[in-house]
């Protein structure tokens, strides 16, 4: 892991939760992604999202409704798959934590740095205007610690229930990178694609119907436990639940909020249960 490449891109991510300081943000990104090509984290194939995300940012800009439409419902979305399934070439995530098992019972488990995935994240909190993040700091960390703690216990309790993990407290040695690449990185990412755009889209366009935000809640959560299908039908739901979850935070706390309720259940599942799962 490069220090100085990672210190840039962990602090661009922090900078952006601060709408003043969004140019200080995009110039420690900048240098962090520029290292990452120096470094032969990112090749000349990388180039072409990370342009066409400049071109949907400003397409989005425009006061060209035709533009908006292109950049935000087809644009964006193509590209954004595409990073959150690692499926664009261009990109060399490090592995940062070689297999292993946290516990004897664990499978087992490796960890990346993305640099792909977060930049859908960067981009909805650069270019989005949709999202919800001008709620007061009382409202949103209220509403974000209540649905931390009801998604925690529901999720985690499940799957004790379906002996999907078991108790199971550790911290290992480089415990400190899994908080700032899954707070940073993995959650706001996550957060920002599922519910600052899915949901707010899905309750647009649902309008003032009456069971509108409810059934935008729904559908963004669908979405987010089938994006984890990897992990077999027991992940599929317990995500589905966390996106309920994190749906009612946004709803209620806005983005900061759902990294919130998104965060600490991560964070929770890491330090005290079977991580990722119970091996089978």
């Amino acid at each position: 892991m490069n220090a100085l490449q990672w210190t840039c891109i962990f602090t661009g991510a922090l900078l952006l939760w601060f709408p003043a300081l969004r140019w200080p943000a995009l110039g420690a990104l900048a240098c962090g992604y520029g290292l990452a090509f120096w470094n032969g984290q990112l090749d000349l194939f990388a180039c072409a999202p990370i342009l066409l995300l400049a071109v949907a940012a400003y397409a989005a800009s425009t006061q060209s409704r035709w533009a908006f439409a292109l950049s935000a419902y087809v644009l964006f979305p193509l590209l954004a798959v595409g990073l959150f399934m690692h499926w664009l070439p261009g990109f060399h995530n490090p592995q940062v934590v070689e297999p292993q098992r946290l516990t004897p019972d664990a499978a087992p488990f490796n960890m990346y740095l993305n640099l792909d995935k977060p930049l859908i994240g960067y981009w909805l909190l650069l270019a989005w205007p949709y999202l919800s993040l001008a709620k007061p700091p009382r409202v949103w960390l209220s509403a974000g610690l209540v649905a931390m703690a009801a998604t925690t216990a529901a999720c985690l309790g499940a799957a004790l229930l379906i002996g999907f993990v078991g108790w199971a407290p550790k911290w290992p040695e480089w415990g400190w990178l899994w908080v700032l690449n899954n707070l940073l990185l993995v959650s706001m990412a996550e957060t920002a694609l599922f519910q600052g755009y899915v949901q707010d889209r899905l309750g647009r366009l649902l309008g003032k119907a009456r069971l509108g935000p409810i059934a935008a809640i729904v559908g963004a959560a669908i979405l987010f436990g089938a994006a984890h299908h990897a992990g077999g039908w027991q992940l599929i739901a317990l995500a589905g639940l966390a996106g309920l979850g994190n749906g009612f935070a946004y709803r209620y706390g806005g983005l900061q909020a759902a990294v919130i309720a998104h965060f600490g259940l991560n964070l929770m599942h890491f330090g005290l249960f079977t991580y990722p799962m119970l091996a089978r």
